[in-house]
């Protein structure tokens, strides 16, 4: 048991802003700050910085969501410059990519409106962004079918190797798929049926029997980019099946030597979305020694302050 002296090492210190502060400066506040998620920021960049230093295997997980807003450019950078050499996410993401990636357009919006008004609009509503309909669905549909169209039907293909194909063919520097074309990132869709990317799969194979999708390729990737890793480190926002099948294959390597998750699920339900680093240790998905913190808060608050860090770790540790 640690004793008093040991614990009341580091006082809390009070703070005074600045208004010419640096995002340097303001992440330092966090940390003298320290209550009550602020420390928890200041130490999940911290641990980011190092790691990312560090590690070989770099995995970006996170939730459709965050791509309908203006973070989509962020996570396209970050794949862009490699902080991040692989991605697991879930369907929603490919289809906002495409559906943004091909002219489509999304609108700031609110979340107290009538939804049953914009039914009648033809607006669909995520949150606090407006989706005109029909700069969702059918410009996915269209942009896969254009793509399946043109595949080589002499070979299988993984699902990442599909997604690669369409960013290869979107011309939008903001495009996740875009980036992870041009730096062969794989994303890792396990869950790519549950959406407009994975319909348009089914119904064109309806007419084109020929298509053929191998997951397992897919699969294959993460084993082999897990098994092969001398050190893992992964950033983890929000939850789901994405969050899931992150943490699993690190259990077969006895989990990952680095972890953050930024969430707003709670672990008192028993919820995956909501379960802490220490919960997968039990499991092998986390080391019993890794370092780990939870990040309590809205990606598209923290994010951004974690980004500028990201990108220098990355930049300072040369081209792995």
């Amino acid at each position: 048991m640690a004793g008093r002296e040991e614990l009341l090492r580091e006082p809390v210190r009070d703070v005074e802003a600045a208004e010419d502060m640096s995002v340097r400066d303001l992440i330092r506040m966090y940390g003298d700050i320290h209550g009550f998620m602020a420390g928890h920021l200041y130490r999940a960049v911290r641990l980011l910085e190092r790691c990312i230093a560090e590690a070989d295997l770099r995995l970006l997980s996170f939730t459709a969501n965050l791509v309908a807003t203006g973070l989509r450019g962020l996570f396209a950078q970050l794949i862009r410059e490699k902080v991040f050499n692989l991605v697991v996410t879930t369907c929603g993401t490919i289809d906002h990519d495409i559906a943004r990636g091909s002219g489509g357009r999304y609108y700031k919006g609110f979340f107290e409106v009538d939804d049953r008004m914009l039914r009648e609009l033809d607006i669909h509503r995520l949150g606090n962004i407006y989706i005109p309909v029909e700069d969702y669905g059918p410009r996915v549909e269209k942009t896969v079918y254009r793509v399946l169209d043109e595949l080589d039907r002499g070979r299988s293909w993984g699902v990442y190797e599909i997604l690669w194909e369409v960013g290869r063919r979107i011309q939008d520097s903001h495009s996740i798929l875009r980036a992870a074309y041009e730096a062969q990132v794989p994303i890792i869709v396990p869950g790519y049926l549950d959406g407009a990317f994975g319909t348009a799969l089914f119904t064109y194979s309806q007419t084109h029997r020929d298509l053929r999708i191998d997951p397992f390729k897919d699969e294959s990737v993460m084993a082999d980019r897990f098994f092969e890793a001398r050190k893992a480190l992964g950033l983890i926002i929000g939850g789901g099946i994405s969050k899931h099948h992150s943490i699993w294959w690190a259990q077969f390597r006895e989990g990952f030597d680095c972890v953050v998750y930024v969430t707003t699920a709670v672990e008192y339900d028993g919820s995956l979305s909501g379960a802490h680093p220490r919960e997968a240790i039990s499991w092998g998905k986390v080391k019993p020694e890794a370092e780990s913190i939870v990040v309590y808060a809205d990606a598209t608050l923290v994010l951004p302050l974690m980004a500028p860090f990201l990108l220098s770790a990355r930049r300072s540790s040369g081209s792995r």
